[in-house]
């Protein structure tokens, strides 16, 4: 049964190797998206999973062995994420250093890892279905859910907003602060390429591990700093009285 998860975006970027040795800290929209990453991951970690399961965009569904390791190689960055061989995709090996900060490692002391890779072509159907075999895997599962939301936030002239791209990132905004899983159950995949949606797979797994839960949500970031919107939110579950 799923008791929390965590949405949060997968740029390369956020990983300090990627910003170069003399890059000092981060720019301060990548330094908040990182802080509210680090937030919701936690939260993860504190409803006490017995299973933490990573999802996120891939060239096609696979689930990688907990020990898989993730590389930067493609980006010019000689770094690799993880002890096991990597060949993780981007969006897994994001999702495992944002573990690896909170001190997740798959370890005996800790919860089993599993990361899931869904492609960007699955449908929504089957995309839910992934979720809720996910989400019956144990008793007690959290799933952290790897997607950017719209790459499309200006269209012909630089620095305007395009009123599509803008509206669909506030519509999947609303659907995370209020944990409304069925909104995202209804995210059109045809959206997918023409706003250049990375997170779409994602957030329905998510939609499908949520189904029977009863969830509460917290949106904690919302930004859009290199024309690319940056989505992190926090479920938890909803005590009981």
């Amino acid at each position: 049964m799923l008791i929390a998860a965590a949405v949060c975006p997968h740029p390369p970027l956020l990983i300090p190797a990627t910003l170069g040795a003399a890059a000092g800290d981060p720019p301060a929209p990548l330094a908040a998206v990182t802080d509210t990453c680090d937030q919701a991951v936690r939260a993860l970690l504190a409803a006490e999973p017995d299973l933490i399961a990573v999802v996120g965009g891939g060239p096609a569904d696979r689930e990688y062995a907990p020990g898989t390791a993730g590389s930067l190689a493609g980006y010019g960055v000689p770094e690799v994420i993880g002890e096991g061989e990597p060949a993780l995709p981007l969006s897994l090996t994001v999702g495992r250093w944002l573990l690896a900060r909170a001190g997740i490692d798959g370890g005996q002391d800790g919860p089993e890892l599993l990361f899931q890779a869904v492609g960007q072509q699955t449908a929504p159907g089957d995309c839910r279905k992934l979720g809720i075999m996910i989400a019956e895997r144990v008793a007690r599962v959290a799933l952290l859910a790897m997607g950017d939301g719209t790459a499309r936030r200006a269209r012909d002239i630089e620095g305007a907003p395009d009123p599509q791209a803008q509206e669909y990132d506030e519509d999947v905004a609303e659907a995370l602060a209020a944990a409304d899983a069925r909104w995202l159950a209804r995210l059109d995949p045809a959206q997918d390429e023409q706003l250049l949606v990375a997170g779409r797979p994602a957030w329905q797994v998510l939609a499908g591990a949520a189904t029977g839960a009863r969830l509460h949500g917290h949106l904690l970031c919302m930004c859009c700093p290199y024309g690319v919107t940056y989505l992190v939110a926090s479920w938890e579950q909803v005590q009981a009285g």
